[in-house]
């Protein structure tokens, strides 16, 4: 019987502040299974790993990240929100991941986060930087915005791409085929209905995000679902080992 895998939601998040270079290298250490993050675009047009719109919450800068040069984002600091002894922690671009990725089999989930802000050409930059670092084969895209992952599906038919969504939908698998998703990331209360079943019996995983409790970590990999995406995955992985 195949494993649940486990993915490390923003790095190790729970132990390192979110989408920095130090909770990505803890993620790697422990050899999660696959690594989620999310991408923004900077004011001059490189991919940048952060997750909200603005700076405000994980730097000490104010801001949207749209409004701010590379350069710019990278005087900030984002690790001392979260404990002094992370506060040499800058905003890494998606490129610095695909670097520490080399030479690890560790999946890469991408969400691109163009649901509040369209930002014009990033799923092109996305792609890019895949092929240049040789990750598409080890690559899922994701975003909240259908039409993004239907637009990677029409540049890149190989690559592997999933819909985000939160509500209970009918046959979901099947609007996910219409724009070539292949799998389906969902919300936790999502992942214990007859819909999440139904669907991996028709073949598209169920990848639930964001599984912090024991108690649920416990209970979805006893149902065998295909992925858990964790702030905690060291926790994760040693309930898995103990099932």
């Amino acid at each position: 019987m195949k494993k649940t895998h486990i993915y490390a939601h923003r790095g190790s998040k729970g132990t390192h502040p979110e989408n920095t270079m130090a909770a990505f290298r803890e993620a790697v250490r422990l050899g999660v299974d696959g690594i989620e993050l999310d991408v923004h675009l900077s004011k001059d047009g490189e991919l940048v790993v952060i997750h909200d719109e603005t700076v405000d919450r994980t730097t000490d800068g104010t801001g949207q990240v749209k409004d701010l040069t590379l350069s710019q984002l990278k005087k900030l600091d984002a690790g001392s929100w979260f404990s002094k002894e992370f506060q040499s922690e800058t905003i890494p671009t998606l490129k610095e991941i695909l670097q520490l990725l080399q030479g690890t089999n560790i999946l890469l989930n991408v969400e691109i986060k163009n649901d509040v802000i369209q930002y014009v050409g990033i799923e092109e930059k996305v792609l890019k930087d895949l092929e240049e670092y040789a990750y598409k084969d080890k690559a899922i895209i994701s975003s909240f915005n259908h039409y993004s992952v239907r637009k990677i599906k029409q540049l890149d038919p190989e690559i592997q791409t999933a819909i985000l969504f939160v509500e209970i939908l009918v046959e979901p698998w099947k609007y996910a085929a219409s724009i070539g998703a292949s799998a389906l990331h969902v919300y936790i209360p999502i992942a214990y209905t007859e819909m999440s079943r139904e669907a991996e019996r028709n073949n598209y995983p169920v990848r639930v995000w964001t599984v912090n409790d024991e108690v649920e970590m416990k209970k979805l990999i006893e149902m065998n679902i295909d992925t858990i995406m964790t702030d905690f995955p060291q926790k994760a992985m040693q309930i898995r080992n103990q099932s």
